[in-house]
């Protein structure tokens, strides 16, 4: 590593941008940025029952749900019309760095570019040459982005950049070492990890973009999913997870009887099992030193309580609210302990995703369903089926209530409400 934390390779000529090694090392950086899960769009069926149309990667075409409309992603293929092939170096800078097109058109902040402010200038040089040299052209226009007046009107971004971008490359801390650094500048930056995991704030700006601020990391809601606790919180947090059980869940979706699920399965497929085992080490090594923040929940795993509900479970006494559904409809993949299968089945005993203060999640996985991450070394995926035909409003609230309050878990209630609210949000 050199001077700066960015710097992992320096073995390339950043003025060169058709050298194979920057090339390489720009398809590595951009995998760790994840650009193909948001400007790839998802494959749909022609028609019922047909075999899905597959999209092509970096064309653009996904849409983004926010609270101002649909927002859908570019085409950031070097085609010339239709992508980015006539970007000068300085105009993918501005684009990345400041969210500001040629032709100073703005870009919405669906965009993490506040994130990748902190990018540094040799990454920078190195996603260019591979975006430029290494990506196959796509002569096909996104959909255009069609939102409501005001927030039609991009010229007011100017005043969003202004108040809520920093714009400032990653600077060392120099009170920690080289994997610390190189861990806070892959989260911070390309990772942009805090663009689903920080809150927002009423202008959609992220609370905070490095640990500085009392709120960065510490869960956030997008798209109708809530993006966990990343700080040693113990309860919904990372708190009780080892730096090996974070690397393992980021590599392969599974860590410490974890699964993960929604809008982070396609995170790690595109993005993070494709780091070096010495980048997950430096991620896990930063997000272990944040201390607990914003606590939500709580989990005793050795109370008296946890072990006569598996007892009381097993033996078919299902009396409480929510206790029969769970019996009926989920003991058998995360077992009557609630303990799970391992590289199967998540377990619910204190798990953070079940402790945390929003139930966005929760909800939505009981909803629609889910399915564990496709990996290349990883456990095969594993389905979870959707009970949106099979359960009320109520059913749901009650199972899901019986789940945060039993093994040792210890967690607010579910209520009607909130299940019929999230129900309505999503259209199921």
């Amino acid at each position: 590593m050199s001077g700066r934390a960015g710097s992992a390779h320096a073995d390339a000529d950043p003025e060169s941008d058709s050298n194979p090694v920057l090339i390489a090392r720009g398809a590595y950086l951009a995998k760790a940025a994840d650009c193909a899960g948001c400007h790839t769009a998802a494959p749909v069926p022609t028609q019922p029952g047909a075999v899905p149309k597959l999209t092509v990667p970096f064309a653009g075409g996904l849409g983004m749900s926010s609270p101002f409309g649909t927002i859908y992603s570019s085409n950031i293929t070097p085609d010339p019309v239709n992508g980015i092939g006539r970007y000068s170096y300085d105009d993918f800078a501005q684009a990345l760095r400041k969210g500001v097109a040629p032709g100073g058109k703005r870009l919405y902040p669906a965009m993490p570019f506040p994130s990748f402010a902190k990018i540094d200038d040799d990454d920078l040089h190195a996603l260019y040459a591979y975006f430029m040299h290494g990506v196959k052209p796509v002569a096909a226009p996104a959909p255009p982005t069609h939102l409501p007046f005001p927030f039609s009107q991009r010229w007011a971004l100017t005043f969003w950049d202004w108040a809520f971008v920093p714009d400032r490359r990653y600077e060392l801390a120099p009170t920690h070492d080289a994997q610390w650094n190189r861990g806070a500048y892959l989260v911070q930056s390309l990772g942009h990890c805090g663009a689903c995991h920080t809150p927002r704030g009423p202008a959609y700006e992220e609370r905070g973009y490095d640990g500085d601020a009392h709120l960065y990391l510490t869960g956030g809601t997008n798209d109708h999913w809530f993006a966990p606790n990343l700080t040693g919180d113990p309860g919904s947090g990372l708190g009780r997870m080892s730096a090996q059980d974070i690397a393992a869940f980021l590599r392969h979706g599974h860590g410490a009887g974890l699964v993960t699920f929604g809008s982070m399965v396609q995170v790690i497929e595109d993005s993070t099992q494709y780091l070096s085992d010495d980048d997950l080490a430096a991620v896990t090594a930063y997000l272990k030193s944040l201390p607990a923040r914003e606590p939500a929940g709580h989990y005793d795993g050795q109370s008296r309580a946890a072990s006569q509900t598996a007892q009381a479970l097993k033996a078919g006494d299902v009396e409480r609210p929510g206790a029969g559904i769970f019996e009926s409809y989920c003991a058998r993949c995360h077992q009557q302990d609630g303990n799970g299968v391992a590289q199967k089945y998540p377990r619910l005993a204190g798990n953070p995703a079940v402790l945390a203060a929003q139930t966005t999640s929760l909800v939505r996985l009981l909803v629609e369903g889910g399915a564990s991450p496709n990996t290349e070394d990883g456990p095969p995926p594993r389905k979870m089926p959707a009970f949106a035909g099979k359960l009320t409003d109520a059913e749901m609230a009650a199972v899901l209530t019986f789940i945060r309050s039993t093994w040792g878990n210890a967690a607010p209630p579910v209520t009607t409400r909130e299940v019929g609210a999230i129900r309505s949000a999503i259209h199921k």
